[in-house]
């Protein structure tokens, strides 16, 4: 260490001394910490980031008025997904007077599919857009299709093709990714595979990175780009987020401690899958990355998805593949849903010009 250095750190060590001398009297709690890495977090208060908007702050209020609860499970597959589309009709009617589409259910390659274009425009007729819809790999099919298929088909001019892959409990992994494929696959035979983007959010984001892994593994050409957001290519529970957003979020409870039941939020869709699948978890396999495409990851500072996503990112760096990271700082799960934050439409933005930037 040099003398410059040796000073600077001092003069670090001598600034902190005062601090915390000066904090003495109010003994703020501090975290302890275990030899085997667990960290004892006491109580404390989280107030709104000064540096998120006015409506995201404003929307807390909204929050302060919803049940604590945690989420639970509807037995009844049909119940919990009429009761889904329900909740959420009034946040797509919001997101459809925001941004006005034309929407035509079409089966593509023996897939359900909703092509999503711009009111009253022509789309794109060189580019496409694949969506896979979030919802836990079980609901959503009605409502996440139009919350993330709408305002990029608005925006970006381009014809938006949304799937409605097969979930569980019908279905289960692969189950999914196949119907994806067959979509791509019968895109192929008029666009060119550099000309396709494909995105999700959520359970959509992790379908999409599945993509990513599949096409090659299977003899397809790799997609132009995609977009991996609301999650990553590594299972959702992975890593410090799920935990922190579980306490400060609440949306989606934290991981089961040892000897505790698991809500599986996926009905069964992965029960007989190995989660270190190359396919299904592509971020712990850097020779599956290394044939990923220009990719773009959005996550929130209070997501559960955060580090998986994170670490996506940096596993695709690290692989030599492009990729940009978003992180939207106080925001939630898949936060572009909420059409009136300017945090949403910002990044719904940069979605646009990801795509119109890469796909060629």
């Amino acid at each position: 260490m040099d003398r410059k250095t040796s000073l600077f750190a001092a003069a670090c060590l001598a600034y902190a001394a005062v601090a915390l001398s000066a904090d003495a009297g109010s003994k703020p709690a501090r975290p302890s910490f275990d030899e085997n890495g667990v960290v004892h977090v006491p109580s404390f208060e989280l107030p709104p980031s000064e540096l998120s908007s006015p409506e995201a702050r404003a929307f807390m209020k909204i929050r302060a008025k919803m049940s604590g609860d945690l989420p639970t499970m509807e037995p009844d597959i049909g119940k919990s997904r009429k009761a889904l589309e329900t909740m959420l009709a009034p946040q797509v009617a919001q997101m459809l007077k925001a941004y006005p589409v034309d929407v035509a259910e079409k089966t593509i390659a023996g897939v359900p599919t909703r092509v999503v274009t711009a009111k009253g425009k022509s789309a794109d007729a060189a580019r496409v857009l694949i969506n896979l819809h979030g919802g836990a790999f079980q609901t959503c099919w009605e409502s996440c299709s139009m919350l993330e298929s709408a305002p990029i088909a608005s925006l970006s001019g381009y014809q938006v093709v949304s799937v409605n892959y097969r979930m569980a409990p019908e279905a289960a992994h692969p189950a999914g990714v196949e119907d994806v494929a067959k979509v791509y696959s019968e895109l192929l035979k008029s666009h060119e595979a550099r000309s396709i983007g494909i995105y999700g959010c959520s359970a959509g984001g992790a379908l999409t990175a599945q993509a990513a892994a599949w096409l090659p593994a299977h003899n397809l050409p790799q997609a132009g780009a995609i977009g991996i957001f609301g999650a990553g290519g590594a299972r959702f529970s992975a890593g410090d987020s799920a935990y922190v957003a579980g306490y400060i979020d609440g949306s989606f409870p934290p991981p089961s401690k040892p000897g505790e039941p698991t809500l599986d939020m996926t009905r069964g869709y992965f029960a007989k899958a190995d989660m270190s699948d190359p396919i299904i978890s592509p971020a712990l396999h850097q020779n599956v990355l290394a044939k990923f495409p220009p990719t773009l990851i959005i996550t929130g500072t209070r997501a559960m998805d955060m580090s998986p996503a994170i670490y996506t990112n940096s596993q695709l760096l690290k692989a030599g593949r492009p990729s940009t990271l978003i992180v939207g700082e106080a925001m939630g799960h898949c936060y572009i849903y909420q059409s009136q934050l300017p945090e949403a439409r910002d990044a719904l933005n940069v979605i646009v010009r990801f795509f119109r930037e890469n796909l060629k």
